[in-house]
């Protein structure tokens, strides 16, 4: 379902980054882009509204691979009501990020593949969130004599890359290092 009224979306957009920057004492630049404008050239994503982050703080926002920039561009969504389905329709990047992990992703999974094909022994991915595991899913595609299925539940779902017509051999997920502080 679209947005219904793209300008006053983008609005509110703007006033969360301005009370961010205000309040939060962030140091962050946006241009915001909305309709035609905002779509996605690679057709990944479904935007409708594509805000582009700048400014002294960007270094925050790409620190722990873009897990900032991506709880902003959570917050946005709910902010607009969106349903989990939608939260496409609003992307946030900053610094080319989502391209840049795009890329790495496809180069990833192209490899796994092709130690897949000549070894025969499916490969798992750590967790990732869903919009990760739907690019590998995608690069993976178009790549002969492998198949994918995402595995676990939650925080802990993860990719699989099988043997074409496998995919009932056992896998276990990648190990995924805790990060600082959390138990």
């Amino acid at each position: 379902m679209p947005i219904d009224d793209l300008q006053q979306a983008a609005q509110k957009i703007a006033g969360f980054l301005n009370t961010l920057n205000k309040l939060g004492g962030l140091r962050l630049k946006y241009r915001i882009t909305a309709g035609d404008g905002a779509r996605d050239p690679q057709g990944v994503e479904a935007r409708q509204i594509y805000v582009d982050l700048s400014g002294p703080d960007l270094a925050l926002l790409l620190q722990h691979n873009g897990e900032l920039l991506r709880a902003l561009e959570t917050l946005a969504a709910q902010m607009l009501r969106l349903d989990h389905h939608e939260h496409d329709l609003v992307s946030f990047d900053a610094a080319n990020f989502k391209a840049l992990r795009a890329e790495e992703l496809r180069l990833a999974a192209e490899s796994a593949a092709e130690k897949v094909r000549q070894t025969g022994v499916p490969y798992s991915f750590p967790p990732m969130n869903s919009r990760e595991r739907r690019l590998l899913h995608l690069a993976c595609r178009s790549l002969e004599g492998v198949e994918t299925a995402s595995v676990g539940e939650g925080p802990n779902r993860f990719l699989v890359i099988y043997p074409q017509g496998k995919t009932n051999l056992p896998v276990a997920p990648q190990f995924r290092p805790r990060g600082f502080g959390r138990r």
